[in-house]
């Protein structure tokens, strides 16, 4: 049964702020605004969304339904949708934003280049990448035009379209936008900026996935310098470069080095974001997978469990990430022959997928070709049959 570790790749949501000169100091617009963007940082989505609901109501009264700070507050509210895998809630929002501030504010601003790029996102992040792509194109343009082929605007742009080609696994297109991006931001930037250590982070991505490692290790390297100089070594971001680092190691059998790696950044997360946060899961979850790979299965249950229940707590029930926190379990009972257990977790994780990302995502189709072994273990071969020739009909519909 197939699983994976999770990465982290630079943020492409983006929260807007709406000029705080417009408003008395004790307006309840901003106030009710930068709590629920507060909340949002730490993680707790569910908190915010009915604060930043109330700021949209406030917003369309206050300034009509079709004001940029109208246009503001959609955006925010879509983008704790999105965060929360609720795309179908994201995605007229998010488009309602986009229209408005192209209308107001035109074409090549930067509020419609936000709201191109966060549609293009959501897009992506359900398998829609033939919609995402020309939003993505569209944002480079604009930057290039308005800001020049040089600027860091324009290398998040380029960042944006690799991730794209990147997660349809068409690494020759990706890997020269990345190469221009880092190149972009290290003559604007200098060598030293904790933005270069993002590109880096991304370019030794994309080599670690096509199993490149010995490119990706000093990439990865260089990168966890950076940001331990720039940000500190108790910095989030300081975190999430140990354990892509630490990823290496795993993926080259040096479990022992990764093992600390792992521990490092969970430690260094737990104290900077606190216990519940969802970012932590995705650290216990990572090294829960590296007992797992070494059949530690009484080590990594609590931490898969652990991660799971946060999931659940920050993101809701129904997002991808609890599908993918699902299906780890599963893999660990099925790997331990404890199949029956195993079955009503990836059904769980199924039928979140489907509901979030569609039924035809290749992610679908992975869950489904898992439970088709399971059934097999099962003797349940008409179920097995029914789920593997799903699972192909999607692969099919990929590849056209």
């Amino acid at each position: 049964m197939k699983h994976h570790f999770t990465t982290c790749f630079i943020l492409l949501l983006i929260l807007t702020v709406p000029n705080r000169s417009l408003f008395s100091e004790k307006d309840e617009y901003l106030s009710l605004n930068e709590k629920a963007i507060a909340l949002c940082q730490q993680g707790k989505y569910q908190e915010a969304i009915p604060i930043s609901k109330r700021v949209l109501s406030i917003a369309e009264k206050k300034f009509g339904l079709d004001h940029p700070d109208t246009a503001t507050s959609l955006n925010n509210l879509a983008v704790l949708y999105n965060d929360q895998g609720r795309y179908a809630e994201a995605e007229p929002l998010y488009k309602r934003a986009l229209k408005i501030r192209e209308k107001a504010l035109g074409p090549d601003h930067p509020d419609t280049v936000t709201s191109l790029n966060n549609l293009a996102n959501l897009y992506k992040s359900q398998g829609r990448y033939a919609e995402a792509e020309p939003l993505f194109k569209r944002s480079l343009n604009i930057n290039e035009n308005a800001l020049g082929p040089d600027h860091p605007d324009t290398a998040t742009s380029l960042d944006n379209l690799a991730a794209l080609y990147h997660d349809q696994g068409k690494y020759d297109k990706a890997e020269p936008l990345y190469k221009r991006a880092l190149k972009i931001r290290e003559k604007a930037l200098g060598p030293d900026h904790p933005s270069i250590a993002g590109s880096l982070n991304n370019l030794a991505e994309l080599y670690r996935k096509q199993g490149k490692y010995a490119n990706a290790e000093p990439l990865y390297k260089r990168a966890l310098d950076i940001y331990e100089n720039a940000l500190g070594p108790d910095h989030p971001d300081t975190g999430r470069l140990l354990e892509n680092l630490a990823l290496i190691y795993y993926n080259t059998g040096r479990c022992d080095d990764a093992e600390p790696l792992f521990k490092r950044a969970l430690k260094i997360k737990e104290k900077a974001l606190g216990p519940d946060h969802f970012d932590i899961a995705t650290s216990l979850n990572n090294l829960a997978l590296l007992y797992h790979s070494q059949d530690m299965y009484s080590k990594a249950e609590p931490l898969y469990k652990r991660a799971l229940k946060i999931y659940e707590k920050a993101l809701g029930s129904n997002h991808p990430y609890v599908a993918s926190s699902l299906s780890n379990l599963a893999a660990l009972y099925y790997n331990q022959g404890k199949y029956t257990e195993a079955e009503p977790l990836l059904k769980r994780a199924l039928k979140i997928y489907e509901k979030a990302l569609g039924p035809d995502h290749p992610n679908v189709a992975t869950f489904l070709e898992n439970m088709s072994f399971l059934y097999k273990k099962l003797n349940r071969n008409a179920e097995a049959e029914q789920c593997l020739k799903r699972a192909q009909e999607i692969r099919s519909k990929q590849k056209k």
